[in-house]
Order: structure tokens, then sequence, then C-alpha cells
């Protein structure tokens, strides 16, 4: 996916983005501080937004191809296999038992499938929000702050989710994130974002490790992840 010259104003804040390349079939990880234009991307990227000017090249991609999930997961008003089906439903998919069991065994829904979701736990519907992502097997995906205020078992699950699925079928994923463990366990790609600009990416080693723009060695400097024991 390639983005020209992006622009996006909203208030006083604007998103600028002259030129990115998000390179297909990999994890991409976006951080940065609040307000700096990473979920604005997302949306834009997603068609929730629209850019005033610019382009982005979604290389044959459709917005049926695309799905987002966020840290407040939006669920029906209905049963847990009724919102796991509904990607599946607008898009003229038929359910497929064995699928549908395979994403509710993964999430350990098996045996809520037609539990009322708003009744789950907020951990559980965010985990059915997830597998309802990629039951349709998506080729982008966007996560936006997904694990955040998850506990570390929930954390865990999602991310060898991803990456068994990456193993098998590689996608592109963009996810969102401030926990900077996570983005460097997952990442193939990492991009830093500021005051509405994409201003550097690079490798996990080279982003989160050994940082060289100035922005991204004060952003680093403010966190509270210890990037100790790294494999």
């Amino acid at each position: 996916m390639k983005i020209t010259d992006l622009k996006r104003q909203q208030g006083e804040f604007c998103l600028h983005i002259p030129s990115a390349t998000f390179e297909t079939g990999k994890i991409h990880g976006i951080i940065g501080g609040n307000g700096s234009g990473k979920t604005t991307l997302a949306k834009l990227i997603i068609g929730i937004l629209s850019p005033d000017s610019g382009t982005i090249d979604y290389e044959g991609l459709t917005q049926q191809d695309i799905t987002m999930t966020g840290q407040k997961p939006y669920l029906l008003h209905t049963s847990v296999y009724q919102n796991l089906i509904y990607p599946l439903k607008i898009r003229h998919i038929q359910p497929q038992k064995d699928v549908v069991e395979y994403w509710l065994e993964k999430a350990g829904l098996q045996h809520k499938q037609t539990q009322y979701a708003l009744s789950l736990s907020s951990g559980e519907q965010q985990k059915l929000s997830f597998i309802r992502a990629l039951i349709f097997q998506p080729k982008l995906v966007i996560v936006d702050e997904t694990l955040s205020n998850l506990d570390p078992d929930s954390v865990h699950l999602f991310e060898s989710i991803m990456l068994e699925e990456q193993s098998k079928h590689p996608i592109t994923w963009m996810t969102i994130s401030h926990q900077l463990v996570h983005i460097s366990k997952l990442c193939d790609q990492v991009h830093f974002m500021e005051g509405g600009q994409l201003l550097q990416s690079g490798t996990p080693e080279q982003m989160l490790y050994h940082p060289t723009h100035p922005s991204v060695i004060q952003y680093l400097s403010n966190t509270e992840v210890s990037f100790k024991g790294r494999m």
C-alpha cells in the first residue's frame, strides 16, 4: 500500500504524509504519542474518514478486503454466533461450521455461541471482536490499541493468533500500540508518527533499540517499557 501527499484537516490538527509505503504481507507497527495522528491515519485507510487531498493506493485491495479492530469493540445486540458471522453475511459468504468452530475455540468461546454478546466480559468481547475481524480472511487488518488493558494471557493469545495466521497465510497488518514490547515481538516494520506526520520507518531493531531520529529517541525515553530480555 502506497500513500502519496495524504492530507486531512480536523480542527487545528492536520495530518500530512507526503509519501509512505506499507509492504504487503508484513506486520507494521504504528507508534507515537497521543494525538500524533495514528488513529486518523487508520480511519483514512479503512475509509471511515475521507482525505482532503492525496491518494492511498491499495494495490488491488477493495474495502471488502480490509477490516479494523479497536480498543472498544462494537458488538451487535445479538448472539456471539451472529456477531462472529456478520462479516461473512454482509459479504454474502456462507458460514462453514468447521471455520466457525475453529475461531470460537481459538477465543475460548466455543460454549458461548448462543450467549448474548454484550453479556460477555470485556476481555471476551475483545476476543470476539478480534476473531470476527479474521473470519472472512481479510487481506489488510488494522489493530488499533486492541491489546490495551487486556490481561497477559489475553495479550499472549492475540499475539499467538497473529503470528500463527501470518505463518499460514501472510496478510498485511497495521497494529497501533503504546505497548512497545508487543510491537517489538510482532512487527516486521515500525513507523513513528508525531504531529500528524510519519517521521521515520525502519525495523524494530532500528527504531526501538538503535533510534537515530531525535523525536523517536525522546518518545522512547518517556515510555516505561523495558526491553531487557529481548530475544
